[in-house]
């Protein structure tokens, strides 16, 4: 089976990789990955649900935040969920995102 030009293997080799990254990382950049990853599936969910992206903004905008630069990058992660063309459930989403947050956070040390 492949999937994006990747074994099965190579996909689990890769998976595992990352997993040993995530735990070279500090507990802030997980914190951060894991945070945006949330984000990034809710927006997805709510894409595909039909809710318009003047919608889900609102619903950020009355958000409670624990961290003041998180409200902007909310915005952000949204609006660039919702101008993708995909149509990834949002668990995919999610992992994806995460996987990706985890590789830029590594290649900054």
């Amino acid at each position: 089976m492949r999937a994006y030009g990747l074994t099965l293997a190579t996909f689990f080799l890769a998976t595992f990789a990352l997993g040993a990254q995530a735990k070279a990382l500090g507990k802030n950049d997980r914190y951060v990955c894991s945070w945006g990853s949330d984000i990034a599936a809710g927006a997805q969910q709510s894409k595909l649900s039909g809710v318009t992206l003047y919608s889900a903004r609102k619903k950020l905008q009355v958000r409670k935040f624990p961290k003041p630069w998180m409200r902007m990058t909310a915005m952000g992660i949204t609006e660039q969920t919702y101008n993708s063309q995909s149509r990834l459930k949002p668990t995919a989403i999610k992992q994806t995102y995460y996987e990706q947050c985890v590789q830029h956070a590594v290649a900054q040390r």
